[in-house]
């Protein structure tokens, strides 16, 4: 049997997305974010932004133009998403019909932002769905949350638990913001954005409740733009010490950074690779290697290094490509 029929019998797989998640406002950004994901693969995401993207006065112009580039055949990987208005915008329910209705099959993903608990949550995705259905969409469109409001933060398990919730996204400007001065501005950036307890607490609960539900929790954007090593930095801690699997890049700068600090080090992928091929040579039952031992339990994270190493464009071993790869139909 595949190790992944064997390792999650009635257990759910964690979803994977790639691990950086590049936003783009501009059509000429948009075009610049388009040609270098052609250029390297789909390695990482690309979201398109109406919220903060559109000239105030062109949301319409602006949502014709993003529709216009997902069917675009740039969009060669059909890895490309939009962060739409709030739910309670006048602007939603036009994002929403002229993107997810013109663009429903190109469409990777939805980004709700400003999203006030599980309920909010709910109503788009009922909005959402109605017009992919019109779009001619036949699988749910995934969305993305972000967590940026103090109802959202105590709601994010509800949130997470949604089906056709992939992934949460950590808004820190606009959480640091709703306390008023309460949490100093200094919280918006390293070091403080990984000290103060008040955004640890909110990070590592949004974190969990992705984890919980088998979902994707995205760390918050690097404001500096001009220094690769604060971006790097700000990957490596969020992925060590916080758990999140993906991260904002706001510059393609700062696209490799993050990629580099969220892929699996080649040690770490052979260590995987030797302890999964022994695994699967004793029938998945415990083996001991280099006196430690190892069962499904740790089978399952060595695999899902594996993955992710596969989804960030690593070149495998035979032997661990052979175990991540899907398995074949049997004929």
């Amino acid at each position: 049997m595949h190790p992944s029929e064997v390792l999650f019998q009635g257990k759910r797989q964690p979803l994977l997305l790639p691990a950086c998640d590049h936003y783009a406002g501009s059509e000429k950004l948009m075009l610049k974010s388009m040609a270098l994901q052609q250029e390297l693969g789909p390695l990482f995401d690309i979201t398109f932004d109406c919220e903060d993207g559109a000239t105030a006065g062109a949301e319409p112009e602006h949502a014709q133009m993003i529709v216009r580039l997902l069917n675009d055949d740039g969009n060669r990987h059909n890895r490309i998403g939009v962060r739409v208005h709030d739910v309670d915008s006048p602007f939603f329910e036009g994002d929403l019909a002229v993107i997810v209705g013109g663009a429903a099959q190109r469409l990777a993903y939805v980004v709700l932002p400003k999203a006030n608990g599980a309920q909010d949550v709910a109503r788009a995705i009922e909005a959402i769905n109605l017009h992919a259905a019109k779009g001619g969409r036949i699988t749910p469109m995934p969305v993305h949350v972000l967590v940026e409001t103090h109802g959202a933060l105590r709601e994010a398990d509800a949130i997470a638990a949604q089906p056709q919730v992939e992934c949460l996204s950590f808004g820190i400007m606009d959480f640091v913001s709703s306390h008023y001065g309460a949490i100093p501005g200094a919280a918006m950036r390293t070091p403080g954005q990984f000290t103060h307890p008040l955004v640890v607490r909110a990070k590592l609960e949004m974190a969990a409740a992705c984890h919980a539900h088998g979902k994707v929790p995205s760390h918050n954007v690097t404001t500096d733009i001009k220094d690769s090593a604060v971006v790097a930095n700000d990957a490596q801690r969020a992925a060590a010490e916080f758990g999140f699997t993906r991260m904002w890049s706001i510059h393609p700068d700062q696209i490799k950074p993050i990629l580099k600090a969220f892929t699996p080090r080649l040690s770490e992928v052979n260590e995987a690779t030797n302890i999964l091929t022994e695994g699967k040579n004793a029938s998945w039952g415990p083996i001991s290697q280099n006196g430690r031992l190892h069962d499904r339990a740790s089978y399952r994270y060595y695999w899902t290094v594996l993955q992710r190493a596969k989804l960030a464009g690593l070149a495998l071993p035979d032997a661990a490509a052979a175990l991540v790869n899907d398995p074949q139909p049997a004929t």
